[in-house]
């Protein structure tokens, strides 16, 4: 090979390596990109160079770790964003139901003093008017926090679809740049791991690299969104169990949509979501109906065993939301069931129940993860009774038939107060003894009795509601903190191998172009020399 061929594979290869380093410098800020670095080798025994290849400095061990640590993050953001809210409501001191509860019997207090008194009883009424006013607007910012995470797992859905086509789409683009010229255009790559990087935000996706280099996606415990060129959809659907509840379904190779187990996904913002509507806000939700079933229940027993100004015996004073019962969209027999409270609370508790028929006997499953246990039907009325409930069953069901029960879910946005004259207030334990103040001092002293669950004041399942909420709130705030660092590390170990340095590239600029001179020279020289043994000849 000629000077003239050497100093020229010099100067192309200074060109590429420039192009290379320009390249890096440009994308600097582009989300996804990864430095590249121009690979030389000897074009043979002193032929001169040659680029052996513009190489992407990618990790796939490092991005796997990264995807799956910033999957985790995005979820407890997700999560912590949620709770926070709850836990700004129930703590904040103008909407705090323990200081309007101390006010209703306080109320009490004054109508004990002066039983006959108007102005007494209808500090009672307003008291009451006020209290459960409050409970129905708790309810309701939990009722729109639930239609709003509907909403939400929706969008996230319609998100993972749209990246999930663009995956296949980028597999079939890199299959086609392989099959004409022998490698995959790296930008073409970095985009496929960028839509990795941006699926793992969204939920804990699983990547498997084919022999061939393709890309497969699974989610949900296996469940195939990306299978080389070819994209499967999740679908938003509403809950077999609870119409109310929005839930991930996928739809196999038969055209079938089913619904997701919501504990098989965990990670990023959906996982977050379904994390905290099925760990806190459900629970939240049955918490603050369970005080609200026990004062209600509770003053209700109590106001019946006085009388009224009119000396008649005491009705309920509050009204209260019964349980709610659902079938299950996949049964197949024709059975519903339908619930109510009942007189005996000590069973009642703030779970849900999964209830599933099986040969004559009914397996019921809490929400909190305790044992299951089996009820069977009341020989002479077919009747259920569990969990402060007595559970009536209508029509006929089928072995593995399952339906669910949520006792106090609803119950809060119920609560009311039923009594609105003055006059119907059951302060006197004796009929016609309009001074007799017994019944209102046993309506006071319930302020200290133990209406929840038989373990618990109203004020105490208020203050431990609260502090659950409390408590989880820090716990998600502590582990989103430590999961961070832990992201934040991975990415600067990732911006180490794969991110552009500018110093670094400006000193590359630097050194290819005195290369690129260098080579000129060696072609300069070549026609000094060739110029030189003309002149000889001549």
């Amino acid at each position: 090979m000629s000077i003239f061929s050497i100093g020229l594979s010099g100067l192309n290869t200074a060109q590429v390596a420039l192009n290379t380093t320009s390249n890096n410098i440009t994308n600097v800020y582009t989300p996804g990109y990864n430095r590249q670095i121009t690979i030389l080798g000897e074009s043979g025994v002193g032929n001169g160079v040659q680029v052996d290849d513009v190489q992407r400095q990618f990790s796939q061990f490092v991005a796997g770790q990264l995807n799956r640590s910033q999957s985790a993050s995005s979820a407890l953001d997700s999560y912590q964003t949620q709770i926070s809210q709850i836990d700004s409501l129930l703590a904040d001191s103008k909407s705090n139901l323990s200081t309007l509860m101390q006010g209703f019997f306080s109320s009490l207090t004054d109508l004990s003093s002066t039983p006959s008194d108007p102005s007494a009883r209808q500090g009672v009424i307003g008291a009451a008017d006020t209290m459960t006013a409050q409970f129905r607007s708790l309810d309701g910012y939990l009722n729109d926090m639930q239609q709003g995470i509907n909403s939400q797992i929706g969008d996230q859905v319609f998100q993972l679809n749209n990246l999930s086509k663009q995956m296949a789409s980028l597999n079939q683009q890199i299959s086609l740049a392989k099959a004409r010229t022998g490698e995959a255009p790296n930008s073409l790559l970095d985009q496929r791991d960028q839509v990795v990087a941006d699926m793992s935000k969204i939920a804990d996706v699983e990547l498997t690299v084919q022999d061939g280099g393709s890309y497969n996606i699974t989610v949900g415990g296996g469940q195939t969104l990306v299978s080389g060129t070819n994209s499967f959809s999740l679908q938003a659907i509403a809950s077999p169990s609870d119409p109310t509840r929005t839930v991930v379904g996928y739809q196999d190779g038969a055209g079938n949509v089913r619904a997701l187990d919501e504990s098989s996904i965990t990670g990023g913002e959906l996982g977050g979501l379904l994390t905290f509507r099925s760990e806190t806000l459900d629970q939240t939700q049955n918490q603050l109906g369970q005080i609200s079933v026990a004062l209600a229940q509770g003053f209700n027993a109590q106001h019946a065993q006085g009388y009224d100004l009119n000396g008649d015996a005491g009705g309920d004073f509050f009204t209260i939301g019964q349980p709610v019962a659902f079938s299950n969209a996949n049964n197949t027999g024709g059975a519903t069931l339908s619930a109510s409270l009942s007189s005996d609370l000590s069973g009642l508790t703030a779970n849900d129940y999964d209830v599933t028929y099986s040969g004559g006997t009914y397996t019921v499953t809490p929400s909190d993860g305790s044992a299951s246990f089996s009820v069977t039907p009341d020989p002479s009325t077919g009747a259920l009774s569990f969990g402060g409930m007595t559970v009536t069953v209508s029509g006929t069901p089928q072995n593995g038939d399952s339906f669910q029960l949520q006792p106090v879910r609803r119950a809060a946005g119920q609560l009311q107060n039923a009594i609105h004259d003055t006059a119907k207030i059951a302060a006197a334990q004796k009929s016609g003894a309009t001074g007799d103040n017994s019944n209102s001092l046993a309506l006071q002293n319930l302020q200290n009795s133990k209406l929840v669950g038989g373990i618990a004041t109203l004020s105490q399942a208020y203050a431990s509601l609260v502090g659950d909420v409390g408590n989880q709130a820090n716990v998600v705030q502590a582990n989103q903190t430590a999961q961070q660092g832990l992201t934040n590390q991975l990415s600067a170990l990732q911006q180490s191998d794969s991110g552009v340095n500018l110093d670094e590239e400006a000193a590359n600029l630097i050194r290819y172009q005195q290369y690129y001179q260098a080579s000129a020279k060696i072609i300069s020289t070549g026609v000094a020399v060739f110029d030189t043994v003309l002149n000889i000849g001549s």
